[in-house]
């Protein structure tokens, strides 16, 4: 399966290295121009709508290897998660598309993409049915009533996660790059020939895109971009239920992490500033990270950084969770990382620049021993 794997990411690579700048034409000629405001990084106009050849490069790659396939590698699941990534992938990728174009609300969005999560969990019958939770005895199997709603939530979620992030040039793609890395190194591990085909071949058309997009960019990939690798990874990760040996219910948390965190920080500082959720903002993780003087690559890179850190205790903490420690670990990697996460964002402001509980607290500690040796 590797062999077929390592096919596909070249074939996906050098589908997006042809039709990247036949996109980008594209975009020029039908005007899909991102346009600089006061609340972007970039200062001149800017073709997007590179999403469409990641798509692209993806569906058609993916399409050419299907049939070369040993007959019986895919089970019928399979076959329904990739026909409703494919289905679902498409719907969002229009979206995304006319909204590079003409800006379409985001209440419209929104509807939209609950509408993509829905053919995936009502269309090919592709759900979150089991959950291995910390310190539970095995998998739970969730009713339907739980169930629906929470893959809805959660390709909903992790759709527009990556899209927040998408605010420097090569910011979302390589960070989804990483993250489904991160799912195919897993993929390897548990032997599953579906994660590894499909993650091959969208790792090879985020690469080949991301020739184009690294700073400084020709092309962005809009909202068509980011909509799509976001509602692919939230699909791609959902495998990660099905593996009761080896992937614990945090382990896709840990995946898209970054994105997540970022989505979860901006949500908790638009509350302290009573702002709207939905609320446009310059203080996002890149932002912050700007702010305190990094370049634009450098900025890029750290973030890279944090998500393949990520990525990493991502798959010890998968490797691990079968094991009689496996609980425990989680546990610890669970906690580590918030205290991290809140140390992180106090010391860059991501979420307010002045309120640093945890910070204040560690200092009142430190200067606590030192007042008491100087009393005596």
């Amino acid at each position: 399966m590797l062999g077929i794997g390592l096919i596909s990411f070249i074939v996906a690579l050098v589908l997006a290295l042809v039709l990247t700048p036949l996109v980008k034409k594209l975009a020029i000629r039908v005007g899909a121009m991102d346009i600089p405001n006061q609340r972007k990084v970039h200062t001149r106009i800017m073709p997007r709508l590179g999403g469409v050849a990641i798509y692209a490069a993806f569906t058609v790659g993916l399409l050419l290897i299907l049939p070369w396939l040993p007959e019986g590698t895919l089970s019928a699941h399979d076959r329904n998660l990739i026909s409703g990534l494919l289905v679902g992938g498409t719907l969002i990728v229009l979206l995304g598309a006319l909204d590079d174009k003409y800006d379409l609300s985001a209440k419209l969005k929104l509807l939209v993409q609950i509408g993509a999560a829905c053919i995936v969990v009502f269309g090919f019958d592709v759900k979150i049915d089991l959950l291995n939770i910390p310190f539970g005895s095995a998998m739970q199997p969730l009713g339907e009533w739980l169930s629906i709603p929470l893959t809805i939530f959660w390709i909903v979620g992790v759709t527009n996660a990556i899209n927040l992030i998408d605010g420097l040039d090569g910011l979302a793609a390589g960070v989804s790059g990483i993250a489904i890395a991160t799912i195919l190194v897993m993929g390897i591990i548990m032997g599953n020939s579906t994660v590894v085909l499909i993650s091959t071949v969208l790792l090879g058309a985020v690469v080949g895109f991301l020739f184009f997009n690294f700073h400084p960019a020709k092309i962005f990939m809009g909202d068509s971009g980011s909509l799509f690798l976001g509602f692919a990874l939230a699909t791609l990760s959902m495998l990660g239920f099905k593996q009761i040996t080896v992937v614990s219910f945090v382990t896709p948390l840990l995946i898209i992490g970054v994105p997540l965190s970022d989505t979860f920080f901006a949500i908790i500082r638009r509350w302290v500033h009573k702002k709207p959720i939905f609320a446009p903002d310059k203080g996002h993780l890149h932002h912050c990270l700007q702010q305190l003087g990094f370049s634009h690559r450098k900025t890029v890179l750290i973030i890279y950084g944090i998500a393949a850190f990520f990525g990493g205790c991502a798959v010890i903490q998968s490797t691990v969770s079968n094991t009689g420690l496996g609980n425990w670990i989680t546990f610890i990697v669970i906690c580590a990382l918030v205290f991290l996460l809140q140390i992180g964002a106090e010391l860059i402001g991501i979420v307010d620049q002045t309120r640093r509980p945890v910070l204040d607290f560690l200092a009142r500690l430190r200067m606590k021993p030192h007042t008491d040796t100087r009393g005596k």
